[in-house]
């Protein structure tokens, strides 16, 4: 497919797009996501579809997924890794090869247009006859070795294919670090052309743009030079490039700052955290923010669209969606809750920073209305399979279900169809992560358009939308550097408490017509202001013309002029990304 054969009906100037990620949640029925960040990569494929932008996607098809992972008799989560057959996607009949520890390994590529999505085309080494099938087996799984194979497949063997497929890029956009060494076949490729590595590296990072995602230290990734040079991921390469490149150790993060001619965070504040948090990186390209969006189609009930489009009965259509999920819950746990009460959700990755638990701490305060049945509260959420802090935070969230069976309730093996049931059912989405480390937060923004109003700290994309008393409730948590984790998680559980003593409950049990507008506020702050076709307008707009305009320069003294002004106003966090970080989860 060539640039003159697409089907897209874009303007004759916008760029052409391959987007990179190790993980795309486009449905449930393709189960190649862990969480949140593939599933934005899935919503950031369906806009691109919606709005006919020449964008194509590049993965990885994982044939025994992130991880199924159940409750056992002992209350603790357990994995179990099935192999899916995904007769759901089609063999383009292309193969291309990539050197992984001194084997030559054929990838075949696949593709998904499935979904209402942009094309998306996923490797695989996981087929008949094939001596690499580890390499494409489990989503984050394995050691390091199986890490640095796939994001070799990923980011390599991802640009060989798009070569392969004949699909022109102009703009290569790296959804986290994981797709770096991209960067590096296509610095590679220059310099076999006959340019300098200098050379090759500045024009390739006329090509490139990097979204990061998290600023916890195990989201950005660090790998020794020795165990690159084993899995061969130099592509051509040697060391004093490559520790120009990412440093030594090599850190992805900084590696794709690097190779990027603009970089981005997925809310105002993180990217404002991002700024401070890579600042000492060197060269690196500016930071500015795009917000993250969720797929309105996907994700918001078409009950709740026509109800509030013509203005009508909203809670009807509100109480329709919390009885389809209450059936949901007695069927799968065998707990009754009531349609009437209270009904609160979290549902998160198992990670410390978000404190899943929180709401538990204060026994005196909390027990009375879950036995009065004043308060009902469901969960779901995974944890890494080997990550035994995360298994410990859900069997903490499941041995409260067993405490309070009649009002608490944990729904295992989280994943599409769990969470569209939970985001458009509940009365409220609870979010009390540990300031600034949340990220963006797409889930809230799922409920917020669904009218499921969000009582959340001011943390990733609430501070941007979310009103108090108006669309939501917003727990003001002061600076970080003020108060140390356990001054924090104090402060944070008393304003926790006082807003759903003193304003959450009374509003629902004794001011409906006031719930009711607060749905509505939600609905339409959310509506568009957090779709990803907001979002994908931006990317095109801000980032993706700024690459391919023909006169711009390689400069980015305009971007870190924005990133200093940035990081006046932002507090420090604790991460410095000298540091090696521990393997991501």
């Amino acid at each position: 497919m060539n640039r003159n054969e697409r089907n897209y009906h874009h303007h004759a100037t916008e760029p052409h797009v391959a987007y990179f990620s190790m993980e795309f949640g486009l449905h449930e029925e393709l189960p190649i996501y862990a969480g949140g960040l593939g599933v934005l990569a899935g919503d950031y494929l369906k806009a691109a579809h919606d709005l006919h932008m020449p964008v194509v996607g590049v993965g990885i098809l994982w044939k025994q997924d992130y991880t199924e992972q159940y409750i056992g008799d002992d209350g603790r989560p357990y994995d179990v890794f099935p192999n899916f057959d995904f007769n759901n996607v089609k063999d383009t009949g292309i193969t291309v090869p990539v050197r992984v520890r001194g084997a030559d390994v054929t990838c075949k590529v696949h593709m998904v247009d499935r979904y209402g999505n942009a094309p998306l085309y996923l490797l695989d080494t996981n087929f008949p006859g094939s001596e690499h099938g580890w390499m494409t087996s489990r989503l984050y799984g394995g050691g390091v070795q199986d890490r640095v194979a796939a994001e070799i497949l990923l980011g390599i063997g991802g640009v060989r294919a798009l070569r392969a497929l004949g699909i022109d890029v102009d703009v290569y956009h790296l959804n986290e670090g994981h797709a770096v060494f991209a960067g590096i076949e296509l610095i590679r490729e220059k310099m076999e052309r006959g340019h300098s590595f200098e050379d090759a590296w500045q024009l390739t990072r006329q090509t490139i743009v990097f979204t990061t995602h998290t600023p916890i230290a195990a989201g950005n990734e660090v790998h020794g030079h020795d165990l690159l040079q084993l899995m061969e991921a130099y592509n051509g390469l040697h060391y004093e490039q490559m520790k120009r490149i990412g440093g030594d150790p090599f850190n992805m993060t900084a590696a794709a700052l690097m190779l990027s001619y603009l970089s981005n965070g997925v809310s105002k504040l993180h990217g404002q955290t991002a700024c401070r948090m890579w600042k000492n990186v060197c060269d690196a390209s500016g930071i500015i923010s795009i917000t993250n969006g969720v797929h309105v189609k996907t994700w918001q009930d078409e009950g709740i669209r026509d109800a509030f489009d013509r203005r009508g009965d909203l809670w009807q259509a509100h109480q329709a969606n919390k009885k389809r999920l209450l059936r949901y819950i007695e069927q799968r746990n065998g707990v009754k809750l009531n349609p009437d009460a209270l009904l609160v959700g979290f549902a998160r990755r198992a990670a410390p920073y978000k404190r899943s638990d929180l709401i538990f701490r204060t026994a005196e305060v909390i027990e009375p209305l879950l036995k009065e049945g004043k308060l009902q509260l469901v969960f779901s959420g995974k944890a890494h399979p080997n990550d035994k802090i995360g298994k410990d935070i859900i069997a903490q969230l499941v041995k409260m279900d067993r405490k309070y069976g009649d009002s608490v309730t944990f729904l295992e093996n989280y994943n599409m169809e769990v969470c569209r049931m939970m985001i458009r059912g509940c009365d409220v989405w609870l979010n009390n992560p540990r300031r600034p480390l949340e990220a963006s937060g797409t889930s809230g923004m799922k409920a917020a358009m669904n009218g499921v109003l969000n009582l959340s700290v001011v943390d990733g994309w609430v501070g941007e939308g979310l009103q108090h008393q108006v669309s939501g409730w917003l727990i003001n948590t002061p600076p970080s550097q003020l108060m140390d984790e356990a001054q924090q998680d104090e402060h944070d559980l008393r304003e926790l408490y006082r807003i759903l003593l003193d304003e959450v409950i009374p509003t629902y049990y004794n001011r409906h017509d006031t719930w009711v507008e607060m749905i509505r506020a939600s609905i339409d702050m959310a509506r568009w202001q957090f779709s990803s076709h907001r979002m994908m307008r931006e990317y095109f707009d801000v980032m993706y013309q700024k690459v391919f305009s023909k006169d711009h320069m390689l400069s980015t003294e305009p971007q870190i002029q924005e990133q200093e002004e940035w990081i006046s106003h932002v507090p420090p966090i604790v991460y410095d990304p000298q540091e090696p970080a521990p393997k991501y989860h």
